[in-house]
């Protein structure tokens, strides 16, 4: 894999430059000191993963990610001194495309990089998402299948997945609901454990919805957003409450979009809506399938709007959308379905 590093700290470069040496099939595709740099470079040599700097003069990470995205798209991992102190900027590089975040490893007096562990972790797992082949078109229903009368279901609800660019493709989903939305809404996010309560706050602050963090044992509650702690995947028990659990554990990502539709399939039909938005991969599109053979209403972000049209492309391929929409008309498709609009 080749890995390009942008960062204005010549300590900071040295640590990463020894972290990823110390794996023998990772190679330094380029440096560059500062966002602008780094965009010119990308136009040129286009590396696997983009280990991106948050504060940086001249163009910050989060400026460089967008310019990147949009002209020259790869993996990005943002790395930096400390994610919980700069979430808010996570975030927005999230939203436009970023994978994931991490603190910088720093040189340690043995001269190793203390912390590359977690960085080396999330290169391989992004590796692993770079390297699946692609999906073939699935065989999915193309109709729309109409609620069941009578089927039971655990409670109306709105489940929302979402990857890389996802921040800021549910901030303008939740912001677009109306203010007095009935309708509990469960997020999944994929996102480090350590900083999904930051999520849960940022989007809080974002939209007039109240937004936290989805607690074991949980139980949905009418207009609450809950959002999926990072560490183990979320589910829909049979009573209506959330669970965590650490199974299945050979997956890429977890929280995981399949692992909670999934436990949508048997308890909960025709008061659901399930949305899977923008996100490298293909997490959550063979779960909107098996939710829309049941009589869910499904909907995927379209490939404009999309930082990253990875899992809702998934989705496209099996026909799991019942519509396939802009993020603008995410929000009102929602509330219309709910005859709330």
């Amino acid at each position: 894999m080749r890995i390009a590093i942008v960062n204005d700290s010549v300590m900071a470069v040295e640590s990463l430059k020894r972290a990823v040496s110390s794996v023998p099939e990772y190679r330094i595709a380029w440096i560059a000191k500062d966002g602008a740099e780094a965009v010119d470079l990308c136009l040129g040599d286009i590396p696997d993963l983009v280990l991106m700097d948050l504060i940086m003069p001249v163009m910050d990470g989060v400026e460089a990610t967008k310019k990147i995205m949009a002209h020259s798209p790869c993996a990005i991992v943002v790395v930096t001194a400390t994610v919980s102190g700069n979430a808010s900027k996570v975030f927005q590089a999230m939203g436009a495309g970023a994978l994931d975040a991490v603190n910088t490893p720093v040189l340690g007096m043995s001269g190793d990089a203390e912390g590359k562990a977690e960085l080396l972790t999330k290169i391989k797992t992004i590796g692993r998402l770079i390297a699946q082949r692609k999906p073939e078109s699935g065989t999915g229903s193309s109709s729309t299948l109409s609620p069941k009368k009578g089927s039971t279901m655990t409670s109306r609800l709105v489940a929302i997945g979402a990857s890389s660019g996802g921040p800021h493709a549910l901030a303008t989903v939740l912001s677009s609901l109306p203010k007095n939305f009935p309708i509990p809404i469960v997020i999944v996010q994929h996102v480090d454990a350590q900083f999904a309560p930051e999520l849960a706050r940022w989007l809080d602050e974002q939209c007039e919805l109240s937004v936290s963090l989805a607690q074991h044992n949980g139980v949905l509650k009418a207009g609450k957003v809950l959002v999926a702690g990072g560490g183990e995947h979320i589910v829909m028990k049979s009573d209506g409450r959330l669970s965590y659990t650490a199974e299945p554990k050979a997956l890429s990502y977890c929280p995981s979009v399949d692992v909670f539709f999934g436990s949508l399939v048997d308890v909960a039909h025709d008061g659901v809506v399930a949305v899977l938005l923008t996100g490298m991969g293909r997490d959550g599109a063979q779960g909107l399938l098996r939710l829309k053979e049941k009589g869910v209403h499904t909907i995927a972000q379209d490939q404009q709007s999309c930082a990253v049209y990875g899992m809702p492309k998934a989705a496209a391929q099996l026909n799991a959308a019942t519509e396939i929409l802009s993020i603008n008309d995410i929000g009102a498709a929602i509330a219309a379905r709910f005859r709330l609009s």
